[in-house]
């Protein structure tokens, strides 16, 4: 059978030149398949970095998949192999036939691919980044004057796609279906942002994304790529911000993906304790090598660029920070100083934020980041990382020991409550109640509550005003909101029966009113931050399980949080307070709104005058309601 003929493809020397250098953030129009004239015929021409291999063709169902049949043409000595085939469609799937030194064909997906074959399949197949109308520039321009929002109230709604809703029949659900029930029901819950796991194609669904094999791709569970554009683009029109989650720190062994592509340790180190991760099964990126690296840096790129996201979550970055992160003696190798640190990774991520920061400002960049590595979230010019925000491990990981514990015993586990104030200011913390938290056997949020059903719906409600009272920006799992019982399963959507019943409508209408709370008053998110924005009014009373502090910023209301950790009804409780006169209480957990008992102080209390020697200079006299919180505003 004969075929058109592959015609040699141009590629311009200061591109080659920007790719070796590591430098070329706009990699993905230079490399992958793209529409193009040549010689006034149509068509699509094929780039891809091989630099090993014998020789590399594209095959698919046009040629019959036949690994000879569209040759590429090796350009120069960049590594990279480049051609057009005439007549060649969008939306045909296609794979790489490489070539390797030892003469063996493997067929390969297209690593810049920008959309891919539905599981099982895996082909790449071809695409293309125009012809979608944005409609979302106000909110661009004002992203990007506003700069990060540091001062900003910012509550993050963490989704996982196929599991939020199904659609019929338990399928996936569409972005158009996404964007007439996800949008506004975030929305009206007061959220500011959703962050998606992994939306990077991926073959295996229990992987939740984080194991990619095309990063290039958005999902085609969902839909095309357009339609995930569309999708964010609805949600900026409608003033909420998106967040993806994005895994540089490894990728899958399959052999028609990333690894050993051209026959070699191309895209990961050769040698297993520098490029096989332990705990995951898959290999570990190679950062230091001017090309990988710039793979992964138009990669992020290309998310804020092509899909107008607002920020990016790097998933596991202790394991990118430390050469010996899970592994035993003998199983890693010392840096060139004889350490543990990772310093191509770190150079990685401290050039990745510096890019970002310059290109996009105002997007942010966000690290899952579990030790306590210094200086995550400070300037890249001070020695820092230069990540906009870090997740608060330690608070999330003290809280949720210290709610798992009976009340009883809560008051010999003070410190849990207490402890992640003395680091609070260290970083720009986000306090995460993650996906992390509600599987592989740790329950739901509100199964790990102790007591009767009463008692774990109030402890849950307790946890959340504490996570929206601490200083720190807010992150919360779908289905928290909803009380939900049984541990995710991204397998099936969330439990939505359960909104049948008035106790989880409660923990719904919290949620929304913790929210609407902390947007409101500036107290709650302009020093988030500072300590200059929270003080402690009473840490010490260990033995009734009660903190109280204050919130605070100029121009601003303080509000008081006092909470009971304890089942108990704690009548005439002396709370100290900055002032005296008035104090509106403006929001109880244990108000039958949310499902609670409705024990409180008629609307708020008088703060009255203290001359107890070392005290603060006020005090109000206060009933504290059951295992709930109170907010007060002075």
């Amino acid at each position: 059978m004969s075929y058109s003929p592959t015609l040699p493809v141009y590629i311009p020397p200061f591109d080659l030149h920007l790719f070796g250098q590591g430098e070329h953030w706009d990699l993905y129009r230079i490399l992958g398949a793209h529409p193009d004239i040549v010689e006034g015929q149509a068509g699509y021409r094929f780039a891809v970095w091989a630099p090993n291999s014998r020789s590399v063709g594209v095959v698919g169902e046009f040629n019959q998949w036949t690994p000879w049949a569209h040759p590429l043409h090796p350009v120069g000595v960049s590594g990279i192999w480049a051609g057009f085939i005439p007549g060649f469609k969008k939306g045909w799937l296609y794979k790489l036939a490489v070539e390797t030194p030892w003469g063996h064909v493997q067929l390969k997906t297209d690593p810049l691919a920008f959309y891919a074959e539905m599981r099982p399949g895996n082909a790449s197949r071809a695409w293309t980044l125009d012809g979608y109308t944005w409609s979302d520039g106000e909110w661009i321009e004002q992203r990007k004057s506003g700069g990060l929002p540091l001062t900003e109230f910012m509550s993050i709604y963490e989704v996982h796609a196929g599991s939020w809703r199904r659609g019929e029949g338990g399928r996936f659900p569409t972005w158009a279906e996404l964007a007439e029930t996800l949008i506004p029901y975030v929305k009206s819950l007061g959220f500011t942002h959703i962050e998606f796991m992994p939306l990077a194609e991926h073959p295996l669904d229990e992987s939740w994304g984080y194991q990619t094999s095309h990063y290039f791709a958005p999902s085609s569970r969902f839909g095309s790529p357009d339609d995930l554009r569309g999708f964010i683009d609805r949600c900026h029109q409608e003033g909420l911000g998106v967040i993806l989650d994005w895994v540089p720190g490894h990728f899958p062994k399959d052999e028609w993906s990333l690894a050993r592509f051209d026959g070699t340790a191309l895209y990961e180190h050769l040698d297993p304790r520098a490029g096989e991760h332990p705990d995951w099964g898959t290999f570990i990126f190679n950062y230091g090598r001017h090309e990988v690296r710039n793979f992964l840096l138009a990669n992020a790129l290309y998310w804020l660029k092509e899909f107008h996201i607002d920020g990016i979550r790097i998933d596991a970055v202790a394991s990118m920070l430390y050469l010996d992160y899970s592994r035993q003696d003998g199983e890693w190798i010392p840096n060139a100083y004889g350490g543990n640190e990772n310093l191509e990774a770190i150079a990685f991520l401290r050039e990745l934020n510096k890019v970002v920061h310059a290109h996009y400002p105002g997007a942010v960049m966000i690290a899952e980041e579990s030790t306590a590595w210094p200086g995550v979230s400070r300037p890249t010019y001070t020695g820092g990382l230069g990540f906009s925000f870090k997740w608060n491990m330690g608070w999330m990981n003290d809280m949720l020991a210290y709610m798992h514990r009976e009340p009883i015993h809560r008051c010999y586990h003070h410190g849990n409550l207490t402890f992640s104030m003395i680091y609070a200011f260290s970083e720009n913390f986000i306090l995460p109640l993650s996906h992390d938290e509600v599987v592989h056997g740790k329950g739901a949020l509100l199964s790990k509550m102790p007591g009767d059903m009463w008692q774990q719906l109030a402890n849950l409600r307790l946890l959340l005003a504490y996570q929206w009272a601490h200083p720190g920006k807010k992150l919360l799992f779908m289905g928290a909101e909803i009380g939900q019982w049984n541990e995710w399963n991204s397998q099936s959507q969330l439990d939505w029966m359960l909104l049948d019943f008035p106790s989880h409508r409660g923990v719904q209408s919290l949620v929304k009113s913790l929210n609407a709370l902390a947007a409101r008053e500036g107290a709650m998110h302009a020093q988030d931050t500072d300590w200059s924005g929270f003080e402690w009014m009473d840490f010490s009373d260990y033995g009734s399980s009660v903190v109280s502090f204050v919130r605070r910023a100029p121009d601003s209301a303080p509000i008081l949080w006092v909470f009971n950790f304890t089942p108990v009804v704690r009548t005439d409780y002396g709370v100290p307070c900055p002032h005296g006169g008035w104090w509106t209480e403006v929001l109880n957990t244990d108000s039958g709104h949310f499902g609670g008992s409705n024990v409180g102080n008629a609307g708020g209390a008088e703060a009255h005058p203290c001359d107890r020697p070392g005290a603060k200079p006020f005090r109000l006299t206060l009933t504290l309601p059951p295992l709930a919180a109170l907010a007060l505003k002075g």
